[in-house]
């Protein structure tokens, strides 16, 4: 799995827990550039990238991203680290 398939994978877990399929994710994207997330949201947002990926993040993960990019790292960091891609 590359980065745009996790990308694009990110794109409709987004689009689930925010209810809004107008949303386009870009690397520069911030919980402040959508309206619905707040930390609650954050929350269903990792419970859900975990489901859909088969992963777990350390609680200092859940926190460290700043933006979708750092976000898309520290997914590809994990699956790295979990085994689950190359």
């Amino acid at each position: 799995m590359d980065r745009e398939a996790i990308k694009e994978k990110l794109q409709t877990i987004f689009r689930v827990v925010f209810d809004d399929n107008t949303i386009e994710l870009s690397d520069a994207m911030t919980a402040e550039d959508v309206e619905e997330w707040d930390s609650l949201n954050h929350i269903n947002l990792i419970v859900a990238v975990e489901k859909e990926f088969g992963i777990r993040f350390t609680t200092r993960e859940v926190y460290a991203a700043n933006t979708v990019g750092e976000f898309v790292d520290m997914l590809e960091a994990c699956l790295r680290r979990q085994g689950k891609i190359t």
